[in-house]
């Protein structure tokens, strides 16, 4: 029956992507025959092929061809080809000027992006995140209405100074633990957390990648504006109340519709102790302990590798000692290509039933008991940990087969939790090309464990292990260059990206972080992707597309109140954030938005800064890195993103625009 539902499930899974390559061709095709249509219409041959250009980068990122960072490198560089390539355009220059092509990557959004990571990493080195956690807990007991607010706002308020997906990966084993200890399911904290750490992101400008790039892609626009419409740069708070606002109704909402949208996974209510047999069993249905057995001489076994014997027999072998030779159960030391020797002895992890078919298939004996692997398989040197492939993780798309994941990072995966499903060993869980938000269960040594929390491919949710001290000693020094290079970005002229980078490079100089750990933490998918998409918006807005598309938009709605045009925009950013990323809705848009602002008689800097708020508002579906990066361990699908989002999307909106027009 297994090996049926096996099939079943390949062919399924064929037949879908058969569909979807389908879907791509023919939205290719229209995509073409829109594209001809509108740069039919273009006024210049500039315009017409930006406007193309744009259409093609509309369409990589929606319907993911490829990574949405290869997306912008692509894009950037066919820009850089236009130079060479605009007689046969029937252009007089390129669209972009080499000599600018990448100044992108040393521009102020960049760096200051960079810097913000470095500073995140330095102060999660320093263990507050644990004291964090003990503070809720002791604060807020296990009832949900204290501990949902306590945990949101913390966060909310943490997201406004750091990446919010990097600050919900921070907490990710935070609400672990305080869901393990309050016998609160994950499912009722995860979902409050994650959208709280969306809109922290639109308290300060340094908050999200938008609001970072804004003040950049603003500077871009002055250069084709007249000087009575030039546009002044925000300040760090000058979203503040704005932000302050929307992180408010978001902990209000969940408070008071949480037990109508907030989904319960019955099998999350549980008492167990994280990453213990009986939590496992409850939450995943997986039933393995640890065994060991013994080879003998004539066990058919005997010359096998691993490959040979896993999932054919649905065990997973976690140790081996072969006769001679030493203990074989850390990092690096086992493969799927190790042999099995006579007289060897092996730890198995597996269900007790299917470890009996195992040990009388090939003349097995086990022990009573682990021995040889006392210490090396002892609680408190290994175990079952989860473990969430995040967005951006360099494995989205191979399989664990293929990145030797037991030998390179030291975890052998025994199940894998995906859209509400776990599949376990035996059902080709390594052939399966890993998706963010993935949640794996794997063997682990404790060591390797804490080695994998500092490799950004990977979020630890098993927090309770005995694990590698982390800094403490270090506070100090990661709160003095935190509010350094605070007390810079308020109170000096200095570029935000210096002052970020001095609190940056002071956590290193100090020893809050090393230079090795300032690197890992860095997010290098989401700097070539801000850096590339530059010079986009810049050909975008100083070819005459920009006002070109906005003079277009304007006999639609040219008419109506600003505030209705206003909320055209900010619906509109929101239907691109929900499509691609947030940063390639901002830089196409912004430039959009200003020119429509100019034309319906608007201020053009709050219409910029709708577009770069309004894309922070990505609660619909898991297409956020944060909504990606909880959906395994909360156990969510996308009706369950679909029933809570839909509401918070809509209050977001009503609430942005409410305030924008009582502050500005």
């Amino acid at each position: 029956m297994s090996k049926l539902i096996r099939i079943l499930r390949v062919r399924l899974k064929k037949v879908k992507l058969k569909k979807l390559r389908s879907v791509k061709w023919i939205a290719g095709i229209i995509f073409i025959e829109f594209g001809w249509f509108v740069t039919d219409l273009a006024p210049s041959t500039d315009i017409a092929w930006v406007t193309g250009i744009l259409l093609f980068t509309i369409y990589l990122f929606v319907f993911e061809i490829v990574n949405v960072d290869e997306t912008a490198i692509t894009i950037m560089v066919i820009l850089g080809l236009t130079s060479l390539l605009a007689p046969s355009m029937g252009l007089e220059k390129g669209l972009v000027d080499n000599q600018h092509l990448f100044d992108g990557f040393a521009s102020n959004a960049v760096m200051s992006i960079i810097a913000v990571m470095i500073i995140g990493a330095g102060l999660d080195k320093t263990g507050m995140m644990s004291t964090v956690a003990g503070f809720i807990l002791k604060i807020g007991g296990s009832s949900e209405n204290r501990i949902i607010p306590i945990v949101s706002g913390t966060v909310g308020i943490i997201s406004s100074f750091m990446q919010n997906v990097g600050a919900a990966a921070l907490f990710l084993p935070v609400v672990s633990r305080i869901s393990a200890r309050s016998n609160l399911p994950m499912s009722r904290l995860l979902m409050p957390m994650g959208f709280t750490a969306i809109l922290g992101g639109t308290v300060t400008m340094v908050g999200s990648s938008p609001l970072i790039l804004l003040n950049d892609l603003i500077l871009t626009s002055n250069v084709a504006l007249p000087q009575d419409q030039q546009m002044q740069t925000w300040e760090l708070f000058s979203v503040t109340p704005i932000g302050l606002a929307l992180v408010a109704t978001g902990i209000i909402y969940f408070m008071l519709a949480g037990k109508y949208v907030l989904p319960t996974i019955s099998h999350e209510s549980s008492t167990a102790v994280a990453g213990s047999t009986k939590y496992l069993e409850e939450v995943y249905g997986v039933d393995y302990l640890t065994f060991e057995v013994n080879v003998p001489e004539d066990s058919p076994l005997v010359g096998m590798t691993l490959n040979d014997i896993e999932s054919v027999n649905k065990i997973r072998i976690v140790a081996i000692k072969s006769a001679g030779d030493v203990v074989r159960a850390r990092r690096g030391d086992l493969s799927r290509d190790v042999d099995i020797g006579p007289n060897s002895t092996l730890g198995i992890l597996c269900s007790p039933a299917h470890l009996k078919d195992f040990v009388d298939a090939y003349g097995l004996t086990i022990q009573k008991g682990l021995k040889v692997f006392s210490e090396v398989l002892a609680s408190t040197q290994a175990g079952i940990a989860e473990i969430v492939i995040p967005p951006g993780s360099a494995l989205i798309g191979k399989t664990a087969l293929e990145v030797w994941m037991r030998k390179t990072y030291g975890i052998a995966m025994v199940a894998l939790y995906r859209d509400g499903e776990t599949l376990v060993e035996g059902e080709n869980i390594r052939d399966m090309p890993l998706e963010a938000g993935d949640t794996i269960l794997a063997h682990t040594t404790w060591r390797a464990l804490a080695h994998l929390e500092r490799d950004r491919n990977f979020v630890i949710v098993t927090s309770e292990y005995p694990r590698e001290e982390t800094r403490p000693n270090k506070v100090g020094w990661a709160s003095f260059f935190f509010s350094l290079a605070l007390f810079m970005v308020l109170f000096t002229d200095l570029r935000l990206s210096i002052a970020l980078m001095t609190g940056a490079i002071g956590m290193i100089i100090s020893g809050v972080l090393k230079i090795e750990e300032a690197y890992e933490s860095v997010s290098w998918s989401t700097v070539f992707l801000l850096a590339s998409l530059i010079p986009l918006g810049l050909a975008v807005e100083t070819s005459g597309t920009a006002k070109w598309i906005a003079e277009q938009t304007l006999l639609v709605v040219g008419d109506m109140p600003i505030w209705v045009i206003q909320a055209a925009v900010a619906v509109l950013a929101t239907f691109f954030t929900l499509v691609m990323s947030n940063v390639g809705a901002t830089v196409l848009l912004v430039p959009l938005a200003v020119n429509i602002a100019i034309g319906a008689g608007a201020s053009p800097a709050v219409f910029a800064l709708t577009v770069a708020l309004a894309t922070s508002n990505s609660f619909l579906i898991p297409t956020h890195q944060v909504n990606a990066l909880i959906k395994g361990p909360g156990g969510y699908g996308v009706p369950d993103f679909m029933r809570a989002g839909i509401f918070m999307s809509i209050l977001f909106i009503i609430v942005m625009l409410v305030m924008m027009n009582l502050v500005f």
